[in-house]
């Protein structure tokens, strides 16, 4: 990569590792369907003046924008509401990966390869040992198990993104902010009809804390990161950009120790080095059983 693209790559890296400890802020107040509907109506509001609309027909946005923009985030805000840290929630959420893999197995019939099998074998060890760990209070299980559905969501909303791109319609951030019209709805009925204190009211009443999480979530993570991450991705191979993704866990662990005070246990770090090893030996694995081969 240019230099320029590298710097790009990890600014990608820093603003989605941020992104978790933001949300832990705006879940200090705000109730977590709540926020997730406004973060997706500015998204919608702000990115539809800045992108063109894709030709992609809204019967795929609507499945885009209910798999991978709600049933993800809403999941996932409800999942740190109950308990889940942001470090660990930013870890086990790349638990997607794996999850594309068994969808894509069991929807598409895509074949699995060796590497992949192991990456599921591995990656799944680790995610045991961090869910298994109940020591301290850095996770519950209602939160592990919820932050686990969010990953399978995205993963769903990877597969539909797939589908997609096979049928040649644009997709990158022109389907994410466009798509993102759909999401606040079942966002703000599901808040009215189980968080108790819904109301217009939390508007007027919004720190400038909260402020800063929904625009940052939406303007930042949203807009910016899928902004600058289809930039990389028109310039270079997927598989040169996809290992970026492997340094989101790494800056969010760190920065919820930093920001958050989270502290991990020892079985939980031992989870972390399997799993980023999975989602290594999924991105890396085909190239390196293949050299294995040829040496032998």
């Amino acid at each position: 990569m240019r230099p320029l693209d590298i710097c790009l790559g990890l600014v990608i890296i820093l603003v989605w590792g941020f992104n978790f400890v933001v949300i832990a802020w705006g879940l200090e107040e705000l109730p977590p369907l709540f926020m997730g509907g406004l973060r997706f109506l500015a998204v919608a509001l702000v990115g539809s003046l800045l992108v063109r609309r894709p030709d992609t027909p809204w019967k795929w946005m609507l499945l885009y924008g209910l798999s991978l923009g709600f049933g993800q985030f809403a999941l996932l805000f409800s999942a740190m509401a109950v308990g889940m840290s942001a470090g660990l929630a930013s870890l086990v959420l790349q638990s997607q990966a794996l999850f594309t893999l068994l969808f894509a197995r069991w929807i598409l019939h895509e074949a699995m390869h060796l590497h992949q099998f192991l990456a599921l074998l591995v990656a799944g060890a680790g995610l045991s040992l961090v869910g298994l760990s109940q020591e301290g209070a850095s996770m519950t299980a209602l939160g592990f198990g919820l932050t686990l559905a969010a990953a399978s969501s995205w993963a769903l909303g990877n597969i539909v993104n797939r589908q997609i791109a096979q049928k040649g319609y644009k997709g990158g951030l022109s389907l994410v902010v466009w798509s993102a019209w759909i999401p606040p709805l079942p966002f703000f009925l599901c808040s009215y009809l189980f968080e108790a204190d819904f109301s217009l009211q939390l508007v007027l009443d919004m720190s400038a804390l909260s402020w800063f999480a929904v625009i940052y979530l939406a303007l930042i993570a949203t807009v910016l990161g899928y902004g600058l991450w289809g930039r990389l991705l028109s310039r270079y191979p997927a598989a040169q950009v996809s290992p970026l993704t492997l340094g989101v866990p790494v800056v969010g662990l760190s920065c919820a120790a930093l920001l958050l005070g989270e502290e991990l246990q020892p079985l939980q770090w031992g989870g972390i080095v399997l799993v980023l090893l999975g989602l290594g030996l999924n991105t890396w694995g085909a190239p390196l059983l293949s050299r294995w081969r040829t040496a032998a």
